[in-house]
């Protein structure tokens, strides 16, 4: 069996671990693994009439070039946000130029699909199986191949932990371990300066991020992207926080993708190919009006890059292994079309249409006050680890 492996979107701590025992269970078990470099780029850009092109995009995995991965965080694979049924001309490789493939099914005429190339690339690398490590984006374009009749079989990973069909993606408790870690850190400035304290996490449209992170910090505010927000009540909120507090401090984290009572999602720079634009920056503008409203001074800090970056902890480590032993023993079954999943704490698998069937958000009635700003955990009684 020949197994092909990539890694798409957004690197999380977590990946290097899950493509080292992938590649070492696969090779005790007589199969051979093929690397594809920067996610869906590689089999884009891989041109099999030009032998140079191979070993930008390919690369064969084995014990040897794996053997001290899973000592570091991000991909050795690399990693990517393209999307090959999604391509601007001016992103189309220089040997695809020339074609005139049908756009995407109601995409602008601009865009061009090159599923077809991807699909006799996949045929030409003699790929039995594919096993792409993605969030929903990237394992979006899985479930496209797979309906193309492509054998595949997913990994999520994600700190933003909104992949539908899985309550946890390999990403997450490091990036929340993080962001607690930093919190308390800031703490000490906070505190030696009097100020108001605006934490900005990553987590695109979800709030998980935000919401446990601040659980577990004491954080005195926590502002999410499912619930819209009044500025001048948070202020409030904010004022009576700090005086309560002996050291004159108070914090709020919020959620890059939050934005307030009629407003908008601060986004920035053009969409990439899954249609997304850069997030960021609603921190920075609470701050300035939280500064305004109340005359406090305001630190404002983005953790951004530091919640994904570095090694994972032991969870995310776990987690990964796992995964990589249920994809590979789903190969081994010719069981396809599936996505490893973690549901109620328990490993399981999932039918790969379940990407198709919905969005994954915080349950905001069941874990947040909406009227405090603040996490409400009540019943944990029954619940899985993460509470989700």
């Amino acid at each position: 069996m020949r197994i092909g492996v990539l890694t798409g979107g957004g690197d999380v701590p977590g990946l290097n671990p899950c493509i080292k025992a992938l590649v070492y269970r696969a090779v005790d078990e007589g199969c051979e693994v093929v690397g594809i470099r920067r996610g869906w780029a590689g089999l884009l850009e891989y041109d099999p009439t030009d032998p140079t092109t191979y070993d930008e995009c390919i690369r064969v995995l084995d014990k040897q070039n794996t053997r001290t991965i899973d000592r570091t965080g991000g991909t050795m694979l690399h990693t990517s946000r393209t999307n090959p049924g999604r391509v601007r001309p001016k992103e189309a490789p220089a040997f695809l130029r020339g074609q005139s493939p049908s756009p995407p099914v109601g995409e602008s005429p601009a865009l061009a699909d090159f599923t077809p190339h991807v699909l006799k690339v996949i045929s030409r690398l003699g790929l039995d199986v594919l096993i792409p490590i993605g969030g929903d984006d990237t394992l979006s374009y899985g479930l496209r191949l797979a309906q193309e009749g492509i054998p595949v079989i997913a990994i999520p990973k994600t700190m933003d932990n909104d992949v539908h069909g899985t309550d946890y993606c390999i990403g997450f408790s490091t990036a929340i371990t993080r962001s607690v870690s930093f919190i308390h850190q800031l703490r000490t400035s906070a505190g030696s300066h009097e100020r108001l304290l605006v934490v900005e996490l990553f987590g695109r449209y979800s709030g998980e991020t935000s919401l446990v992170a601040s659980y577990l910090a004491g954080v005195d505010r926590s502002i999410i992207s499912e619930v819209s927000f009044d500025p001048e009540k948070l202020a409030r909120l904010l004022v009576q926080d700090k005086k309560a507090n002996p050291s004159h401090y108070a914090i709020v984290t919020i959620s890059e993708g939050a934005r307030m009572i009629g407003g908008q999602t601060v986004e920035t720079g053009e969409a990439d190919a899954y249609g997304h634009r850069k997030l960021g920056g609603i921190g920075l503008t609470t701050g300035e009006i939280l500064k305004r409203l109340t005359g406090e001074d305001i630190i404002y800090q983005p953790l951004s890059y530091l919640m994904r970056s570095g090694p994972p902890d032991s969870l995310d480590l776990m987690v990964a292994v796992n995964f990589a032993h249920m994809a590979l023993s789903l190969a081994l079954d010719r069981s396809h079309s599936q996505m490893v999943a973690l549901r109620q704490g328990t490993y399981t698998h999932v039918p790969l249409g379940v990407l198709s069937e919905g969005v994954k958000r915080a349950d905001v009635e069941e874990l947040y006050d909406a009227e405090t700003y603040r996490p409400k955990v009540r019943h944990v009684m029954g619940k899985p680890m993460f509470l989700y």
